[in-house]
């Protein structure tokens, strides 16, 4: 399997030297029901195809240069890359570094990967934001220690499930209006099952994005529901892999 066999989505955040993506499943030696390039080690995959799968990414990388993985909990913890040591695996849901040559990185299959970098490129951050993450301020937090303004930072929203496919009960909404106002009720529509609504993801991290001020945002126009040969997705397959979403200041 050679390194062509990587594909990704590659992220503009319109920073120079800073390099950011989110992979395809496409690529890598995973079978059913992790088919292609599974980076994930805690989804019951085998071992040894994860670890072949993330060799593979590193490939895509600088050389020498390995993620930095976190163990996600749908919460809000932000750790800085820099300071974590060896093979340590921080609990967290959004992790920064000012340290060039560091890939920020978050695994995701349905929930919202959401990549930042300062406007000057020194510091970056990768953000995994499902709804509870987001309702309790993953976002917010992730700002709040990067060592700028929010005005300050450009943000990117990579592949996530999209309203059309992402069906929720009243009790998500409740609390998005709860703590966002009525203005994110423009982000959930009734859905044809009754009590029901189809949740705008994207619509609801833009939201809270530009509410803490961040000015410039791009992305948040896939559906990782709607493309099986793209896109792993947990709403549509259930037991599947994740893909990766990274960023990393190019060293000079």
């Amino acid at each position: 399997m050679d390194r062509l066999s990587v594909r990704v989505l590659e992220a503009d955040l319109g920073i120079p030297g800073i390099r950011a993506f989110s992979t395809l499943r496409s690529g890598g030696p995973g079978y059913s029901p992790y088919d292609g390039l599974n980076l994930a080690d805690h989804v019951g995959d085998r071992a040894d195809r994860v670890a072949a799968n993330r060799r593979l990414l590193e490939e895509v990388l600088l050389a020498g240069q390995q993620p930095l993985w976190l163990r996600q909990v749908h919460g809000t913890g932000v750790v800085a890359g820099h300071v974590v040591s060896g093979s340590e695996i921080p609990e967290a849901d959004a992790v920064w570094t000012h340290q060039p040559g560091l890939a920020c990185a978050v695994l995701t299959a349905d929930c919202l990967p959401i990549l930042f970098s300062t406007v000057d490129g020194s510091a970056v951050a990768a953000v995994h934001a499902g709804w509870r993450g987001l309702a309790a301020g993953v976002v917010e937090a992730a700002l709040a220690a990067m060592p700028c303004s929010a005005g300050g930072v450009h943000a990117w929203m990579g592949p996530a499930i999209g309203a059309c496919c992402y069906e929720v009960g009243a009790d998500v909404c409740d609390v998005f209006v709860k703590n966002m106002g009525p203005a994110a009720l423009d982000c959930f529509v009734p859905s044809s099952a009754s009590g029901k609504y189809q949740a705008d993801l994207y619509g609801l991290a833009a939201l809270r994005l530009k509410r803490a001020g961040v000015n410039w945002l791009a992305g948040g126009h896939q559906c990782t529901a709607c493309n099986p040969t793209e896109y792993f997705s947990h709403r549509r397959d259930g037991q599947t892999g994740r893909m990766a979403s990274v960023i990393t200041i190019l060293p000079t």
